[in-house]
C-alpha cells in the first residue's frame, strides 16, 4: 500500500521500534501535530506480526499502544527498504544491533532517498554526520547538504542526536559560554532505562550502584567537542576547551540522568551572573514554534534539594533541563547539579526535537 498525500503531516518510520526506545518513539509520536507514524520495523523475527503483538509482554508505558499503530505490520529493517520508503518521508533510527550494521543500513536508507534522523551513536563520528542538540547547534544542519553531494545523496541524509549522558549538563555548561569554561569534572548519575533496562530486567541494580557504564565517558568527553565544533571549508573543526573529565555510574532509578559538575572559567563570573545566564538563555530555535521544544529549556532551582530525579526529570514534559545547587568549588572555582530525562530529552524526544527542527528549517519535506 503506497503513502497517501492526503494529509499535510509528513509520514514516518521507525527502525527498532519494539525495543525500549523505539516504543518512546511510538508513544511520543501519537497524535504529533506534525508527523504521523505510518511504517515500523524491528528485527526480522518481529517481522509480518503486528506492532501490538510483537510488543505484547513487553509494552515499556503504563498508557495503552496507541490505536494508530496498534495493528501495522511490522516490517523487517534488512529486507523492507523499499517498502518502509514507500510508506514514509523520513525514518527515525533506534536499531539496536552491531554498530556497523547500523551505520551500513542507515546509509542504505539514506542512499534510497530516505532521511535518517538517529538516535544510534553508530554515526556519531562520521566526519559529515552532524550531531544536533536544537538549542545549542542548529548551524551545523548547514552540513547536510554537504553530506549529500559528497555521497551523491538527492533526498537522503543522516542526522544524530547526541549521547543522553550529555543532555543534562552541556546545556547548562553551554549557557555560561561567555565566561569561557576552561576545565569541568563531571559525575553522571544514570537511570537504568538508559541500558535499556527496567528493575525487572536489571535485577543486578536493586538495592546497588555500579561505577561503570562501557563506553559512556568517553561519549561524555569527547561529543562536546563536536556539538561546540565550528563547520570550516565543509568539515568540522572540534572545540578544544572545556576539557571534560568524566566518570559515568548506573544507579537505582528508572528514569533520568543527574550530573555533580564541577567547572573552571578564564575568568571567574559571580554567582548572581551565572544564574542571571541560566534565567535568561535565549535558545536560538525559540522562534520557530516545534511542538515538542519546552517553554523553558533551563530552570533553576533555589532549593538546597532539589532538582531530585522523582520530582524534576519530567519539566518541561522531560525536554527541560533541571539545574540546582550552585555553590564554590575550592578547587574548581564553581559548582552545580543538573538533571535532564534520559530517554525523552536524552533519546526519542531529542530526536523529535531535531526532526521539528529539520522540517522547521526546510530539510524535511513531503516526498
Amino acid at each position: 500500500m503506497a503513502k497517501t498525500k492526503s494529509t499535510q503531516k509528513l509520514s514516518v518510520g521507525i527502525l527498532g521500534a519494539t525495543g525500549m526506545v523505539g516504543q518512546r518513539f511510538v508513544s511520543l509520536l501519537e497524535n504529533h501535530p506534525w508527523f504521523e507514524v505510518r511504517a515500523v520495523a524491528a528485527s526480522r523475527n518481529s517481522a509480518g506480526k503486528t506492532y501490538g503483538g510483537a510488543v505484547e509482554g513487553r509494552w515499556q508505558f503504563p498508557t495503552p499502544i496507541p490505536s494508530s499503530v496498534r495493528d501495522l505490520l511490522v516490517y523487517s529493517v534488512e529486507d523492507d527498504v523499499e517498502k518502509i520508503k514507500s510508506r514514509v518521508d523520513f525514518v527515525f533510527s533506534a536499531m539496536d544491533m552491531d554498530k556497523h550494521a547500523i551505520q551500513y543500513l542507515e546509509e542504505l536508507y539514506a542512499s534510497r532517498g530516505v532521511p535518517v534522523v538517529s538516535n544510534n551513536s553508530a554515526h556519531r563520528w562520521t566526519k559529515d554526520v552532524p550531531m544536533i542538540m536544537p538549542e545549542i547547534n542548529p548551524d551545523h544542519l548547514a552540513m547536510i547538504p554537504i553530506q549529500q553531494k559528497r555521497r551523491g545523496w538527492k533526498t537522503g541524509f543522516i542526522v544524530v542526536k547526541p549521547n543522553c549522558s550529555i543532555q543534562s549538563y552541556i546545556p547548562a555548561l553551554n549557557a555560561l559560554k561567555k565566561f569561557e569554561p576552561q576545565k569541568v569534572v563531571v559525575s553522571t548519575l544514570q537511570a537504568i532505562s538508559g541500558a535499556g533496562k527496567t528493575f525487572e530486567t536489571m535485577p543486578e541494580i536493586v538495592e546497588n550502584v555500579i561505577p561503570f557504564i562501557e563506553g559512556e565517558e568517553e561519549k561524555s568527553e569527547k561529543e562536546p567537542m563536536k556539538i561546540w565544533a565550528r563547520i570550516e571549508k565543509g568539515l568540522f573543526k572540534f572545540a578544544t576547551t572545556p576539557k571534560i573529565s568524566a566518570t559515568c555510574i548506573r544507579v537505582p532509578v528508572t528514569d533520568g540522568h543527574m550530573a555533580s559538575v564541577a567547572v573552571s572559567f578564564k575568568t571567574k563570573p559571580t554567582r548572581d551572573a551565572i544564574q542571571k545566564a541560566w534565567q535568561s538563555f535565549k535558545s536560538p530555535i525559540d522562534k520557530l514554534g516545534l511542538p515538542s521544544a519546552p517553554k523553558r529549556f533551563l530552570t533553576y532551582f533555589e532549593e538546597d534539594n532539589r532538582p531530585q530525579t522523582k520530582l524534576d526529570r519530567d519539566t518541561g514534559h522531560g525536554m527541560g533541563v533541571s539545574i540546582g545547587r550552585l555553590r564554590e568549588d575550592s578547587i574548581l572555582g564553581w559548582k552545580f547539579i543538573s538533571l535532564s530525562h534520559n530517554t525523552i530529552r536524552g533519546a526519542a524526544g531529542g530526536a523529535v526535537l531535531v526532526a521539528e527542527l529539520l522540517k522547521a528549517k526546510g530539510y524535511l519535506r513531503a516526498r
